[in-house]
């Protein structure tokens, strides 16, 4: 992750192009863990709301392996902590119920 950098008077600066790259890590990473959460959770054969509660354990892991990355220094990286624990979230479950489903197809 790109760093934004501190100023003299421990007011952060944050640079934009940093911040951008940083948010698309997160998004990437965020759909990629959906992809491959979706099939096993299809393979596996969790139906309903385990199905659900497993792509939010997913995601609970994916937030704090994104904090260990950062390590648990957010200010550095982000401008607020929901970045880390919920940018992308509901834009992933979209991925994971498409693939989720699919196996249950076939």
């Amino acid at each position: 992750m790109a760093s934004g950098g501190v100023t003299s008077d421990d007011v952060p600066i944050l640079q934009t192009e940093n911040l951008t790259s940083n948010v698309k890590s997160i998004y990437y990473s965020r759909t990629f863990l959906s992809i491959i959460g979706g099939v096993v959770a299809g393979i596996w054969g969790f139906t309903g709301l385990t199905g659900f509660v497993f792509y939010f354990l997913i995601m609970m892991v994916a937030s704090i392996g994104l904090l260990a990355k950062s390590k648990f220094s957010v200010q550095t990286y982000f401008d607020n902590w929901s970045r880390i624990l919920i940018e992308g979230v509901f834009g992933g479950l979209m991925s994971f119920v498409l693939f989720w489903s699919y196996p249950l197809m076939i």
